[in-house]
Formats: structure tokens, sequence, C-alpha cells
């Protein structure tokens, strides 16, 4: 009845960034597979496979991508949101009472982090509910040179390891729930176009970027007059052409997609300034520099 998708996703090697907090790595759960269906087509392997250095690259990158690497910008509060974003992923995190239309992360990666035994700051860890304790960005930036917020900032510069294992693992276990909700007559092609990203550095990085940039692009919350924006609609966007490599492919179609988004949105600041923000992103996709790190 429907040819059987394997979705292989291995972590083949120790995340060793820049301000890593390496206690616990060799604890960190074992890596799981998924087994799909799909109308046709061959098992399709799909592994995001990096080297210490090249996952060290790919960390630096989305920190250089989210904050420019600057460390007050790991708790930040950008204008025209309802939420402060955190860490080098910029990880949303809602005050009590907003229901926004974003898939919130900031909770899950502190769920992750203590699962691995981090050192949480105890004020963090003692909030309940857990929801950010700034109503609105007036109330966060009366307190942005406070004790606790500077706390906070450290807490996540001296995490950043952790924080880019997080993204990976989030990355690695949405192919196969990507696979699964692409329309049937195009779940062999989708399964292909991850495969061919999955072969290079550049490609591996596009796909851990783009997920935690704009997400998987299965909440359907996530839409604007009916079309999302995420990692499956890039994925559909893509063209055929034999002409351009799968890297290149990616980064027009996400133009494409992340422009159609902005044109889609009630607020202009979505054109007017962060769609050129957005482009510029889309231009790191390329293939990484030639590591010289030591493995």
């Amino acid at each position: 009845m429907f040819g059987k998708y394997l979705v292989l996703i291995s972590l083949m090697s120790v995340l060793v960034v820049t301000g890593c907090d390496s206690t616990n790595v060799d604890n960190a759960p074992e890596s799981d597979g998924q087994q799909l269906t799909s109308p046709t087509g061959p098992d399709v392997d799909v592994s995001l496979a990096l080297t210490s250095a090249q996952l060290d690259w790919v960390g630096q990158q989305i920190f250089r991508n989210e904050c420019a690497g600057r460390f007050q910008c790991l708790v930040h509060w950008n204008d025209g949101e309802a939420f402060p974003s955190l860490g080098i992923g910029h990880f949303i995190w809602y005050p009590e009472g907003v229901e926004g239309r974003f898939v919130e992360s900031f909770p899950a990666l502190m769920e992750y982090m203590e699962q691995r035994q981090v050192n949480i700051p105890e004020w963090l860890r003692a909030l309940e509910p857990f929801d950010a304790p700034w109503r609105e960005k007036a109330d966060f930036l009366a307190v942005d040179d406070s004790p606790r917020v500077a706390e906070l900032r450290e807490f996540l510069a001296g995490t950043q390891g952790i924080q880019a294992e997080f993204i990976f693992r989030r990355a690695r276990k949405s192919l196969g729930k990507i696979i699964e909700a692409a329309p049937d007559d195009q779940k062999p092609e989708i399964a292909a176009r991850l495969e061919s990203l999955s072969q290079t550095p550049g490609g591996v990085y596009a796909i851990i970027d783009y997920v935690n940039f704009k997400g998987e692009g299965l909440s359907p919350t996530e839409r604007y007059e009916g079309q999302g924006w995420g990692l499956l609609q890039v994925l559909l966007e893509m063209s055929e052409s034999p002409d351009q490599s799968a890297l290149v492919k990616f980064r027009e179609a996400a133009d494409t997609v992340l422009t159609r988004r902005a044109a889609n949105a009630e607020n202009p600041i979505e054109r007017e300034r962060w769609l050129p923000g957005w482009r510029k992103r889309l231009e790191t996709y390329a293939e990484p520099p030639v590591f010289k790190i030591s493995k």
C-alpha cells in the first residue's frame, strides 16, 4: 500500500562551541529514528552529520544571525513583538496571558537543560508558571540592567553549546514530521530534497538554521492568508532545475516563501524592516570555509 521512508537522524559528534558548557555531553539521549510511510519510492536515509568543527561553526553562525554575536542581545525584546527572545537562537518566551501565533521555544530549551542537569539560575527555575516575567517591552526595558537579567545573560552566554545542541536536535526530530505532513504525491520529492541538502555541511546548516529561524512549517497558527513559511513550505517551493545545487535551490525557495509572508503580513514592519534582514540571513546559506580546527 505504502512505500516506507526510514529517516535515520544521527548526531555524529560532540558539539564544541565557543563558550560551551560541555558538562554531561556524554549523557545526551541516544539519537532516534522514525518509521514513516509514503505512497511510492524506495527507502530514503536522511542523516544530519557534521564534524565537531563544522558544528562549532553552525552554532556560532546562528548566534551571529540572531544577535550579531553580541552579549547584550542574548536577552532581548524586538520592536513589533509581544515577547522577549533569548539565547543564541532567539528562543521565544511568552509573558503570562499572551497567546501568540509563533511556536514558543524557550520553555522547551529549559526542559532540555534540566534533563542535561545544567545549573539553571534558581530564580528562573522557581518561576511558576514558567512565563516571561515581563508583561511588555517597557517592563523589560525598566529592568534591563538589573542583576537578574545580567545573570540570565551570563547563564545563556555560558551554555551556548547546549543551546546549539538543542537547535540541532529540534531540526533532527522535525525531518520525519515534515515528510509525513507533505501532500502524499509530493512526499518522495520532499524526502529527496532533504536527502540532497543533507549531503553537505552547508545544506545541513541551512536545515538547522531555518527550523530555528522560521520553524518546521507545521503549526496551523503560523500562517498568513492560509500560507505558511516554515521548512516544509520552502521544500515544497524548491525547483527541480538540474543546473543548480540543492543549497542554491533551497536559498531561492526560502526567499520566495519569506517574500510571500511579508506581502501577506498585516504589520508593514515585516516588509519594511524584517524582510531585508531575512534575505541577508539567507545569503549565509552557503558551504562553510575549509576548517583548520583539529577534530
